[in-house]
């Protein structure tokens, strides 16, 4: 991104669109997002987790609002009932939406203005499902990948997943600037999965973001490599977002 503008990357676990008084509210999400006015966001919970695993935020919702547009992956959760004869038909009997925004959680949403070159859907190594998704933008002319995730609560495999993902870049067919972003659930700052990104990446000094109510704990975050400058940094701190979930929203502005 050599001599291109700043751009403004966020990051935010939306807890499938329910807030800290445990009412599942979309539009508070997005009120969120407007309030930030990032040019990329990575989303965490994005999706429900039980039934259709449809949307937290539903599509039309998104559309309606305008300010972004969902980067799609087209892959689907299965579930045993899709092997079943007829089973094309039983979200409709059952009246399920199943039209998922991203991949186990992670989602990503640019504006309208920035497009999409390529995209991936990435499985991570864990005991329980996990992923993570990788879409290679153009902004102004200038190519940048983000990498959304939500890595898992116990150290030993974060530090796979993080492997996991770092591999999954090497092996992309064009070299550009990489931005790692998502919810880390990793409470010490020079440590553990975070380690393994050193030397070739660094980590924003946004600040706590968990629990939104107090936040105590820097586990989301968003991790840049040389190639970018971390101009700003923070974490959003609305009255509107300490109630659309218990995560903050963390940002930062990046310069090539």
């Amino acid at each position: 991104m050599s001599a291109a503008p700043s751009i403004t990357v966020a990051s935010y676990n939306v807890r499938k669109a329910i807030g800290t008084d445990r009412r599942r509210n979309p539009q508070r999400v997005l009120d969120v997002l407007h309030e930030i006015d990032a040019d990329i966001v990575a989303l965490q919970e994005a999706d429900k987790r039980f039934g259709g695993r449809g949307a937290a935020v539903p599509h039309e919702l998104i559309d309606d609002h305008g300010m972004y547009k969902p980067v799609f992956f087209g892959v689907k959760h299965r579930r045993a009932l899709d092997r079943m004869p007829g089973g094309k038909h039983v979200d409709s009997l059952l009246k399920i939406n199943t039209r998922n925004m991203g991949w186990h959680g992670n989602a990503i949403l640019v504006k309208q203005h920035i497009g999409v070159l390529d995209c991936a859907a990435l499985d991570l190594p864990t005991f329980e499902p996990r992923g993570a998704v990788l879409a290679e933008l153009l902004i102004d002319e200038q190519p940048v990948r983000v990498v959304g995730m939500h890595l898992d609560l116990s150290g030993l495999w974060r530090r796979r997943q993080i492997r996991a993902i770092l591999d999954a870049v090497s092996r992309r067919p064009q070299r550009m600037p990489t931005i790692l972003m998502g919810d880390t659930n990793e409470w010490r700052d020079v440590a553990g999965c975070l380690k393994d990104l050193e030397p070739d990446f660094h980590i924003a000094s946004t600040g706590p973001s968990f629990h939104s109510r107090h936040p105590v704990a820097a586990l989301d975050r968003i991790i840049v490599d040389k190639d970018l400058h971390i101009a700003a940094a923070g974490v959003h701190m609305s009255p509107s977002a300490r109630r659309a979930s218990d995560h903050l929203p963390v940002w930062a502005r990046l310069t090539g």
